[in-house]
């Protein structure tokens, strides 16, 4: 048995992008590639002002290349008062001054056009901002008028309209109704200065068309969908409330109950025409969902031929580590996906979830939106949590379809819990009075280099977010090259992927005990133990292996790959 080589050259080879180019029908991009998430705010910092930018990112683009991605996506970087870091949009069209300007972003693009990475961006629809000009003149405007008929303004309940409209909660705490000086309430389903467009009104999906089209005319490949499980509510508003142990976004709820506020059919004839528009350009443009639905078989209704490419396997990233519930949930996902011709989608982390090297390790129950802070139950084990969060990744890399990867977790980032409170920004923080920490926990601006001021972030020092003492040891350049590192293990990884076509493969399972997730995928045989005993590891050439070095045994909370006798 041998080593293959740690770090193999990912960037050499690549070809720049051109949307000239036509797949045919199975083999499109998006249904293979890693796409790698940059939450701009904490990228990279060109400009020294704490926040990062897009110049930020053209500056690191080459790292990226380098790792083996084959496409990026940006969270928001349009113009917002920034009350909820960018997802409340004053300007769907116009660069936030904080991030740079059209021109950067212009830069930005081609540059990861010539690296032959593919370049995707967040889109709003759900909510606007408060600040946004749609919204100022619909407070300017009588009931009743069509500005206000772009949001959702209802009356109050009570004998003088005193009470809110229903009784439905903000996803980030306290009540979804605010009401305004003339007596009328407006929904938001987030921070009330998110409020909810509504999608029921043509003239509001006209001006999303539009909003496609500006960033399709400037050549981005596609579009990740903000809450696309959102936007339609169902007829009459009625009151709901959720299970106690559902997430904030819907996750968990597998009932035959929908909630009124999520997952309405309505939202497919949005997607079914948001398709058709990109179906005019050329290059396999994509839209991929935020849509935390279940059952998988329900959200599979996502990506059926004539909506969305993809939508994020939320159900895979709320999977505990164990076998039998990972074999499940691969199994449930490969049927229900190819089941309307669609890949699946996995995904470990964002900027909305614990980093998985924490995430892992809790002994608590953490519903998704309430994040780990220094006084939550079940606090995670770091050295654990990064073991099993390197051997989930291998897991996650050798399976058919896309995956998502989320700035930091090629370093093994793990949640930052310690962050003092004067600091955290996360509106949930502050509409749950601190009962829940919300985002900001894996939100902190990732580290470059050890020895440099703010980790290489930029040359000042200074960080939106307070970065721990402890992430010099995790900068990419402590890692890059180094053997065992997680940023080579992610490289080598990929790496491999590529070479033995793992994306559009197919899963065989293998028997080897209950606590081992085994099967090949083509030439390479894939062995996960989530155990606590070791278990014996067939004859074969090891290419990787996430954890310890091997003596005929693949160790607890390790996954190996090797190419079979």
């Amino acid at each position: 048995m041998t080593i293959a080589s740690d770090v193999l050259a990912a960037a050499s080879g690549r070809t720049s992008i051109a949307h000239s180019t036509v797949s045919t029908p199975g083999s499109e991009w998006w249904r293979t590639a890693v796409i790698y998430q940059i939450y701009p705010r904490s990228f990279a910092d060109l400009t020294g002002d704490g926040i990062g930018d897009l110049p930020g990112i053209t500056a690191r683009l080459d790292s990226l290349a380098a790792l083996g991605i084959d496409a990026i996506w940006l969270s928001p970087f349009y113009t917002s008062p920034q009350k909820d870091a960018g997802y409340d949009v004053a300007d769907y069209v116009g660069v936030d001054p904080l991030f740079g300007t059209i021109a950067d972003f212009d830069a930005m693009r081609d540059r990861a056009h010539e690296l032959g990475l593919r370049v995707i961006i967040d889109i709003v629809p759900n909510h606007s901002s408060d600040q946004h000009a749609w919204f100022q003149e619909a407070l300017a405007a009588l009931p009743g008028s069509a500005e206000r008929a772009r949001y959702i303004f209802r009356e109050g309940r009570g004998s003088s309209g005193e009470l809110a409209p229903n009784n439905w909660e903000s996803v980030f705490g306290g009540p979804a109704w605010t009401r305004i000086a003339d007596g009328q309430w407006y929904l938001h389903l987030f921070d009330s200065s998110q409020p909810d467009l509504d999608w029921e009104n043509p003239w509001v999906r006209e001006q999303f068309r539009d909003i496609l089209r500006f960033w399709l005319d400037r050549g981005v490949d596609g579009f990740r969908v903000d809450v696309a499980h959102g936007m339609i509510k169902a007829p009459g508003l009625p009151d709901y409330t959720p299970p106690a142990d559902s997430g904030s976004m819907g996750g968990g709820i597998e009932s035959d109950e929908t909630p009124p506020y999520w997952a309405q059919d309505g939202v497919h004839e949005i997607y079914r025409d948001w398709r058709t528009l990109l179906n005019e350009y050329e290059g396999d443009r994509v839209l991929c969902a935020e849509a935390w639905v279940e059952p998988l078989t329900k959200l599979a209704r996502w990506v059926r031929p004539d909506e969305m490419h993809q939508a994020f396997n939320f159900s895979y990233l709320e999977t505990p580590w164990s076998a039998a519930a990972l074999r499940a949930v691969v199994d449930t996902s490969i049927h229900a996906f190819s089941g309307v011709g669609a890949p699946s989608t996995w995904v470990l982390s964002n900027h909305d979830v614990v980093r998985h090297a924490s995430r892992l390790a809790l002994t608590a129950e953490n519903p998704q939106g309430a994040g780990v802070g220094p006084l939550s139950p079940g606090q995670p084990d770091p050295v654990l949590g990064l073991r099993r969060a390197r051997a989930a990744t291998a897991l996650m890399l050798a399976l058919p379809g896309s995956a998502y990867i989320y700035q930091g977790e090629e370093l093994g980032l793990p949640e930052v819990i310690n962050l003092p409170d004067d600091s955290r920004q996360d509106p949930t923080w502050f509409r749950t009075n601190g009962e829940r920490y919300g985002r900001d926990g894996c939100r902190v601006p990732i580290p470059w280099e050890g020895a440099s001021p703010a980790f290489g972030f930029n040359s000042t020092g200074a960080s939106w977010l307070p970065q721990p003492s402890e992430w010099a040891s995790f900068a990419r350049d402590q890692q890059v090259g180094v053997a065992g590192s997680t940023l080579s293990l992610y490289t080598l990884a990929l790496s491999l992927r590529s070479t033995y076509g793992f994306g559009l493969g197919a899963i065989e399972w293998m028997d080897l005990g209950t606590d081992v997730v085994a099967f090949r995928n083509g030439d390479v045989t894939v062995i996960a133990n989530t155990g606590t005993a070791p278990v014996a590891l067939p004859a074969g050439e090891v290419l990787l292996v996430s954890g310890e070095e091997l003596d005929g045994f693949v160790a607890s909370d390790t996954t190996v790959w090797l190419l079979a006798d």
